[in-house]
């Protein structure tokens, strides 16, 4: 298992506090990847006016929340299963399937590495080149697809790398995974920032091939990391009876449900956000791209992986220069393949990301 050194998470805001005597309150935070338009003004509304929700059970088949993220991913309500956010799917998946040997496309999110550790499995990883941008080299990598392997797992687009693999090529990689009988499992929590979701989605594959998994949440396109609601779509309808055979009762409250049904039909919010996220995606990957200190990826999801190629400062450098400003980056040191010249950051408002711009594009 791969050794992760310390470091602050985009939710380690009291951690920050406490090492730099920052109140967390005058924290942007670039790090944590979640929308910052903050919840939908039609939500809150919603769930200050359906508090006694709290004093009865929800469903216990949740179908109503089911067919409300079914409608919204174009797929069928049986295909859907919800659980207190990805990570419980994640574990859950990984707890039936274990996996004894998996594959990882890396640098990546290290939960998946966890999980498959905890479970007694073993890791490998295949690792995205910098020399290609970071995006997969298809005939390459179906050379390192072989019977060895029950779990392949593509967090999609990436985390840290804003690459993406598309509907297209991810059919291609299913077809190889097919022969040789793994299971594919996709962390599409970015793809609702993609320039175009319906040709980087995978869900539409799950109605061909059954050994394929997608997880998805609501934490970041919708700014709700605390709901703990997340959902996972598969056509593999063995996997789901086992998935909620093992899954305990009610892991979703009531609230979450309410707040479900109604930000997954919310189109004014998710327009409103894709219209932000897309105008500021490209106005500053173009601004890193020309400032001559940075190379920068093309990216697919709400965040930049960029890498220092011009003087002598290193991430931490970054990082401890922005979050004594009140600015909060991750520092990439800490990912598989990543040195101490990468950094990360997400979009967040004009004048933030203006304000983070100065602050890394100085000259010091």
């Amino acid at each position: 298992m791969i050794k992760h050194k310390d470091h602050f998470h985009g939710s380690d805001l009291e951690k920050i506090e406490e090492v730099y005597n920052i109140p967390k309150e005058s924290i942007v935070s670039f790090s944590a990847n979640v929308n910052p338009l903050g919840i939908s003004p039609n939500l809150k509304q919603a769930l200050s006016h359906h508090l006694d929700a709290i004093t009865v059970y929800p469903d216990r088949e949740y179908t109503s929340l089911r067919t409300c993220i079914a409608n919204y991913v174009h797929s069928e309500t049986e295909n859907i299963i919800v659980g207190n956010g990805s990570t419980e799917l994640i574990s859950l998946f990984i707890q039936i399937e274990h996996p004894k040997k998996a594959l990882i496309i890396g640098p990546t999110y290290s939960e998946y590495e966890r999980e498959i550790f905890l479970g007694g499995g073993t890791t490998h990883y295949y690792p995205l080149k910098e020399k290609d941008d970071f995006k997969l080299d298809f005939e390459d990598f179906k050379e390192h697809l072989n019977e060895s392997i029950d779990l392949l797992v593509i967090c999609n687009p990436n985390n840290p790398t804003s690459s993406a693999i598309s509907r297209q090529e991810m059919r291609r990689i299913l077809d190889i995974c097919k022969q040789y009988d793994i299971f594919v499992m996709v962390d599409e929590t970015y793809v609702e920032f993609a320039d175009n979701v319906r040709e980087t989605t995978s869900i539409p594959l799950t109605n061909y091939y059954n050994n394929i998994i997608i997880l998805r949440g609501t934490a970041k396109f919708f700014a709700a990391p605390g709901l703990r609601l997340g959902y996972a779509v598969t056509g593999n309808h063995d996997l789901i009876k086992s998935i909620n055979t093992r899954k305990n009762p009610w892991t979703i409250n009531s609230l979450a449900v309410i707040a479900g049904e109604l930000m997954f039909t919310d189109q004014n919010y998710i327009e409103k956000t894709r219209d932000l996220i897309l105008g500021e995606r490209k106005r500053i990957y173009q601004k890193f791209s020309d400032s001559g200190i940075f190379k920068v990826y093309p990216p697919s999801a709400n965040f930049l992986l960029a890498k220092i190629v011009k003087g002598n400062l290193t991430s931490q450098d970054l990082f401890d220069r922005a979050i004594r400003r009140g600015m909060m980056i991750r520092d990439c040191s800490t990912f598989p393949f990543l040195d101490q010249k990468y950094i990360r950051f997400c979009f967040m408002m004009p004048e933030d990301n203006d304000r983070l711009s100065h602050c890394l594009l100085e000259n010091q």
